[in-house]
């Protein structure tokens, strides 16, 4: 009898959640991409875009950038930046995609930043027609950083040993496990400076830099807004509504326009232990609940960033140590 009672649960479960992904998947089908609305009635309107927290894939901010691409009353972008900055690879991409914006569209965009816009965030930030400052802002740290821990002492203690099985010399380079070998710390030094290459070269060319300023100050120290500008890293000190002011100067929209904040999607049963788009650890740092199947590795990685371990990032020196 009990087991027929719990046959008949565990078959009313299985039913209601399948019932709930069929419709999560229907609504999610219907209501994404090119179906989804866009509610920009003002003809003449500036976009907001918000820019926060690390940049671990930049999946939200390209979806957005490519969901209002061609909504015809956006006659600009307007970025609000506050990141220490993150991974290479989506740091570029968002560098990359806001320039194909501005060459498709022929729109303007500017950035602003009132907090912080160091490294990969500045990479990104470095795609803008202007860029915005407060005087007492965080801005620049243009270079690259990898971080490794050596737990070797720590497994010794604890009397637990490591190896690893590899094909090759440097597949396990960077293991907690061992100290580094000279060649590996080559390798390594080689691959950041490549980096770091690619990023002079975009700050350069886009701020139209001279080489001789890019040696003295592209080493990776942190600018004031005020020291930015001064120094050619940035276009013009001022708070958010200067940079809104500016966009629409540039865009030509004199003072009849509205700027548009894009709405946070609301959360509903049907998005119960679905992280989505979001970064999971930009969720902890911004403030928002992370999802029920993630909390417990996110809060991991704020208290110990091992995601990060391992990797070239365009990433604010000492951000982790606060």
């Amino acid at each position: 009898m009990k087991r027929s009672l719990f046959s008949r649960i565990l078959i009313t479960f299985l039913v209601i959640v399948g019932i709930v992904s069929i419709l999560k998947w229907t609504t999610h089908h219907f209501m994404s991409g090119d179906d989804q609305e866009v509610a920009v009635t003002n003809k003449h309107t500036i976009l907001q875009m918000d820019l926060a927290g690390v940049i671990m894939n930049g999946k939200k901010f390209l979806k957005n950038l490519k969901d209002y691409k061609d909504e015809p009353n956006i006659k600009a972008i307007l970025i609000n930046i506050n990141s220490p900055g993150g991974v290479v690879g989506p740091s570029q991409e968002i560098y990359a995609e806001i320039k194909r914006f501005k060459e498709e569209t022929k729109k303007p965009v500017v950035c602003v930043s009132t907090g912080l816009m160091a490294s990969g965030a500045y990479y990104s930030a470095a795609a803008c027609d202007k860029i915005v400052v407060a005087p007492g802002a965080m801005v620049g740290s243009i270079g690259v950083i990898m971080e490794f821990a050596n737990l070797e002492k720590l497994y010794d203690w604890a009397k637990i040993s490591r190896y690893t099985i590899t094909s090759g010399r440097y597949k396990d380079s960077g293991a907690e496990y061992r100290s580094m070998r000279d060649d590996e710390k080559q390798l390594f030094q080689d691959m950041i400076t490549e980096v770091y290459q690619q990023f002079r070269k975009v700050v350069m060319e886009s701020r139209k830099l001279s080489d001789e300023v890019m040696d003295k100050y592209a080493d990776g120290r942190v600018f004031t807004g005020a020291k930015a500008v001064e120094l050619g890293f940035a276009d013009q000190v001022g708070t958010f509504e200067d940079a809104v002011q500016l966009t629409a100067q540039m865009a030509n929209l004199g003072k009849d326009f509205e700027v548009y904040e894009i709405p946070k999607k609301k959360k509903s049963i049907f998005d119960f232990g679905d992280a989505g788009e979001e970064d999971s650890l930009n969720s902890i740092l911004q403030g928002s609940k992370p999802s029920a199947k993630t909390w417990v590795k996110d809060l991991v990685k704020v208290a110990m960033p091992v995601e990060m371990l391992n990797q070239p990032l365009f990433m604010m020196p000492g951000y982790w140590e606060k």
